[in-house]
């Protein structure tokens, strides 16, 4: 099984939802942040990619039907280029105020926190090894770091993400990019894929809300 659809949009822009909305359209799973916390070995796969020692995509990748969110993102030219084929699907918000607010009240949260050099491990990477602790921090550090410079400069991370979206869309070619939003929900992705639309309502998983309520269970990660 190869990709089908290589996901290019930052976080806090509906990509939980995806996850569960293209693994129930594909019938495979969809590779997400939260699939590194449960393979944490991969961490130290995703920190050696941004050092430029990539892996091979379809043997580390296979069994996933899609990817979203970084890290996987975070590597969309490479992924995408690994899989001629899969659709390139930038998620976005419906305003970069939007996105920023829900970035600097969940995903940032945590980044800062790695990028302070605090070392204090939440109750939910408890069970890492202190090699596999130490590959987490390394690669948030180097995808946070090197997305926003400054996580803590409100400027410097809308800048980095208004840029992403203009490199995206300047790169890949119109047949094979798809701008999506959460309000868009089933339609465009399944003409995209040429899937009927299903009949249960678009998810919509993993809220501001919820997401804080989980960084204030793990401690503050």
């Amino acid at each position: 099984m190869g990709l089908r659809v290589v996901g290019a949009g930052f976080p806090r822009t509906g990509t939980t939802s995806l996850k569960a909305a293209l693994e129930q359209l594909l019938g495979a799973p969809c590779y997400h942040m939260r699939e590194v916390f449960g393979r944490p070995d991969d961490a130290a796969v995703w920190r050696d990619a941004y050092a430029g020692v990539m892996p091979d995509w379809h043997r580390f990748l296979d069994g996933y039907a899609a990817g979203v969110d970084w890290p996987v993102s975070w590597f969309w030219r490479e992924v995408s280029a690994a899989f001629p084929d899969a659709l390139v699907l930038l998620s976005r918000r419906e305003s970069v105020e939007r996105w920023y607010q829900s970035m600097d009240q969940t995903v940032l949260v945590g980044a800062r926190r790695v990028m302070s050099g605090d070392s204090t491990r939440p109750p939910t990477l408890a069970h890492l090894t202190p090699e596999q602790a130490g590959a987490m921090e390394e690669m948030v550090q180097a995808l946070f770091g090197g997305a926003f410079e400054d996580p803590n400069d409100r400027d410097k991370v809308i800048a980095a993400y208004e840029r992403h979206l203009d490199e995206v869309r300047a790169t890949v070619p119109a047949h094979r990019l798809l701008e999506w939003q959460p309000a868009d929900g089933w339609q465009p992705l399944c003409a995209a894929l040429d899937l009927p639309i299903p009949a249960e309502p678009f998810p919509h998983e993993n809220s501001t809300a919820d997401m804080r309520a989980r960084i204030n269970d793990a401690g503050g990660q």
